[in-house]
């Protein structure tokens, strides 16, 4: 029955979460919350556990709030939201993340088989340098040896830098969707937004040149005029293929 009651609640959430663009400046928001989310999305998977990004959160008494928020094209979404979550991806950190992995796996107080170890060395110390790296010429070489080798066996062919990228956004967007659902589940409502100016938001927050911003997600207390219009989705056999 607990497991029952889980789902239930899982599936509401999914089902009352609409991207809400004017939220409600008079209501409490406890900015906890936002926090309690973050660190749910934290759980989310991830492209080889290395979690390479990172959330900056950007709450309404912060001074930057109103400047990013006309940084996000003034949108309603931005302006009214009390709190801005900015979503960046950190592929430069590649090298500690994989580190970190593999102490965890080395010092893990569980019984690792020596097997285990080795295989977790040559994934974090062989592998993934191997696709992470940055050299002149490696990306198309990283292709060719994908082309050569699927030539006779099934290989990974997303190798490539620009591959490379997708990939840790794909991580960041699962890390969001989480935190989105989780503020649904407590009560409050989210906007994911793309249209913002990337240059002058980076120069903002002061972040690393090599960060990437997956998206901006304002946070608050959904008014029912932030609703435009019911929500519409195509119909799921034109989603759903079986094989």
């Amino acid at each position: 029955m607990k497991n029952t009651i889980q789902e239930l609640r899982f599936f509401e959430a999914v089902e009352a979460r609409r991207s809400v663009r004017i939220f409600d400046q008079e209501s409490e928001f406890d900015h906890d919350i936002v926090r309690h989310c973050l660190e749910a999305a934290i759980l989310s998977p991830n492209s080889s556990n290395l979690q390479l990004y990172q959330f900056v959160r950007v709450p309404e008494s912060s001074p930057l709030k109103d400047p990013l928020a006309q940084l996000c094209m003034r949108q309603k979404a931005a302006t009214t939201a009390r709190e801005l979550v900015v979503i960046i991806t950190r592929r430069d950190l590649w090298k500690s993340r994989a580190k970190a992995n593999y102490d965890f796996i080395l010092n893990s107080q569980q019984n690792q088989s020596e097997n285990k170890v080795k295989q977790a060395g040559n994934y974090y110390k062989n592998l993934i340098p191997k696709l992470f790296g940055k050299y002149p010429g490696w990306s198309l070489l990283k292709k060719l040896i994908a082309w050569w080798v699927g030539m006779r066996r099934p290989m990974v062919r997303e190798v490539g830098e620009t591959e490379v990228r997708i990939s840790v956004h794909k991580s960041a967007a699962l890390a969001s969707m989480t935190f989105m659902l989780g503020m649904k589940a407590a009560g409050y409502d989210t906007c994911p937004m793309e249209g913002f100016d990337s240059k002058r938001v980076k120069k903002l927050l002061d972040l690393p040149d090599a960060a990437e911003i997956c998206m901006i997600i304002g946070c608050g207390k959904g008014l029912p005029e932030g609703i435009y219009g019911p929500r519409f989705r195509v119909p799921s056999s034109e989603l759903i293929v079986e094989k």
